[in-house]
């Protein structure tokens, strides 16, 4: 029996004793889980300065340096989202609804966990404890196959958490670490049977080949090319300042801002701000002939450039013509996860919200919105750009399935 089979069986016999668990089990497992992170803060800083050494070593871009690195706020931050979880209402066994039909025969629809989770996802650590907890809290065990970057990371993160909720009755096993190697994931991703559901996190490239070569059913994550629309009725001083929190608070991030788009009517007015304030920000404009001529230093944009997912200090602009010609931009390079209008016209906003098929659609506030901690989720697994089972940021409602409960009395179908 290969290795990747094993974990996997470990895995289901171990999903069994969590499907079980009362919530104050698993919230006593996370309050647990919590507190060892706290505990063993330096020793698993102390692991990550070896990845982080090897990854600048080999000249690793300094953006995905920033998504791989741990310091002890960013280690409290995954501990205290973890207590976050422990707050929140457990979702197995919520009822989504139920009835009494016309025989007699009571019937709800209840939620229940997946089982086995298997999670593939690239360099950012804090991944690890995130995904941990909210498989935990959802009842379900969980194979996280984080990025060889990132291993001595990962493995020290794992080893804590195990240990928790050992601690507190739980098998180790809900939670294990998978091979870093090509051979591990493949194996993985054909696991059907044994693991329930795959959930990639990462760049394209990743999330394309978990989707093409998994024989295990995939929730797609998605890449995140997200605009901010500057509408002809906009506020200009209001769109600046978001403009600049979505793109420059975190730039690193899926939910960060990677295109600008701005109506003809204000687009002199209002580049005559942003660019100098973008420049300052030590963004670098790649923008189409209108932003080029409107500013100093601005790359002219390639076709390619509107569609980037940048995770860097890069912006995509554009002027566009009106509203509509926004939603076809936009429709046309969009990722489909976030995209904001800045407007004060209710009109502009319920069509731009209504044309707009992202998985979020956002009137006057930042792209940094996106995120399961800021809309009250907890810690997310995910944010998904697909449209079946979930889609938008992922929290414990969403790793769940549903089984229906039929109760009757002796009813016999004629």
């Amino acid at each position: 029996m290969s290795e990747i089979i094993e974990l996997a069986r470990q895995a289901r016999e171990a999903s069994y004793a969590l499907a079980d668990a009362s919530r104050a089990t698993k919230d006593a497992a996370l309050h647990a889980m919590a507190a060892a992170l706290r505990e063993h803060t330096d020793a698993i800083v102390t692991a990550n300065a070896k990845d982080v050494a090897a990854a600048r070593e080999a000249g690793t871009p300094e953006s995905t340096v920033d998504r791989l690195a741990l310091n002890p706020a960013r280690v409290d931050g995954m501990a205290a989202g973890l207590e976050q979880l422990a707050g929140l209402t457990d979702p197995v066994g919520e009822v989504v609804r139920g009835y009494t039909l016309p025989n007699g025969l009571e019937l709800r629809q209840v939620r229940v966990p997946f089982g086995v989770v298997g999670i593939i996802y690239e360099a950012r650590p804090n991944v690890t404890a995130d995904a941990a907890g909210i498989c935990l809290k959802s009842g379900n065990a969980v194979l996280l196959r984080g990025s060889s970057s990132a291993a001595a990371s990962n493995d020290a993160i794992i080893a804590v958490l195990r240990d928790a909720a050992e601690s507190t009755g739980l098998p180790a096993d809900v939670i294990q670490g998978v091979p870093t190697d090509r051979a591990a994931v493949k194996e993985l991703m054909q696991a059907r049977g044994l693991v329930d559901v795959l959930i990639p996190r990462g760049g394209a490239g990743l999330i394309q080949t978990v989707v093409g070569e998994s024989s295990v059913p995939v929730i797609e994550t998605g890449v995140g090319n997200c605009h901010v629309y500057i509408d002809a009725d906009a506020d200009l001083e209001l769109g600046l300042e978001i403009l600049l929190n979505s793109k420059t608070q975190r730039p690193s991030v899926c939910n960060a801002a990677e295109s600008l788009l701005v109506h003809a009517a204000v687009a002199d007015e209002f580049l005559a701000r942003a660019l100098p304030a973008l420049a300052q920000a030590g963004v670098t404009v790649h923008g189409d002939p209108s932003v080029v001529a409107a500013g100093k230093d601005i790359v002219a944009a390639t076709e390619e450039d509107f569609g980037t997912e940048y995770n860097s200090l890069d912006l995509s602009a554009a002027v566009v013509d009106s509203l509509e010609a926004a939603v076809q931009h936009i429709r046309r390079y969009s990722s489909g996860h976030t995209e904001v209008i800045i407007t004060r016209s209710q009109a502009a906003a319920r069509r731009f919200t209504q044309a707009v098929d992202s998985a979020a659609v956002v009137v006057n506030a930042s792209t940094r919105f996106t995120d399961g901690g800021e809309f009250g989720f907890g810690a997310e697994i995910g944010i998904s750009t697909q449209k079946l089972h979930a889609r938008g940021p992922m929290g414990l409602p969403e790793m769940t399935s549903t089984k229906y409960i039929v109760t009757g009395e002796g009813q016999i179908r004629i």
